[in-house]
């Protein structure tokens, strides 16, 4: 059964959990409002490949600047710096993975209490703290600002 999660202002639905499957595949449905953005950040264990389902999707791998939209898909080596942010009104994408991506995500998220998306507010301090404490636990490193 899908786990359908609140993670910062986001919508997570984690549809394969890597405990399921002899892989250690993790697919994880995003629900992003525009604006959402990551900053710049390495995984130093694992690829991450996307497949964008609805709306445009700024993305910064290493030193190229990408507009996504729907049926395009990429694959970010693992060590290779990226970013992304949400340029249309709302977007949602799947992301693959085989490291910590899915135990971080579960570390900090919450179930959602609702459909669609979670209240949307900028983060406190506490809560980036928290964010950023968890990724390098999870062998995710931040190394930089969202791509613009």
């Amino acid at each position: 059964m899908a786990a359908a999660l609140w993670f910062t202002t986001a919508r997570l639905t984690i549809h394969l959990s890597q405990t399921d499957n002899a892989d250690g595949l993790t697919l994880i449905e995003h629900h992003m409002a525009q604006g959402f953005a990551v900053p710049l950040h390495v995984h130093q264990d694992e690829d991450e490949s996307f497949y964008i389902l609805q709306g445009e999707v700024r993305m910064q791998i290493a030193d190229e600047v990408r507009r996504l939209t729907p049926g395009d898909a990429i694959t970010v080596p693992g060590g290779t710096p990226h970013s992304f942010r949400v340029v249309s009104p709302e977007a949602r994408f799947l992301s693959m993975t085989t490291g910590g991506f899915e135990a971080m995500i579960r570390s900090l998220a919450r179930p959602a209490e609702t459909e669609g998306l979670p209240p949307q507010a900028e983060p406190t301090d506490a809560e980036v703290a928290a964010l950023v404490a968890a990724c390098a636990a999870h062998g995710i490193a931040f190394q930089g600002p969202a791509v613009a």
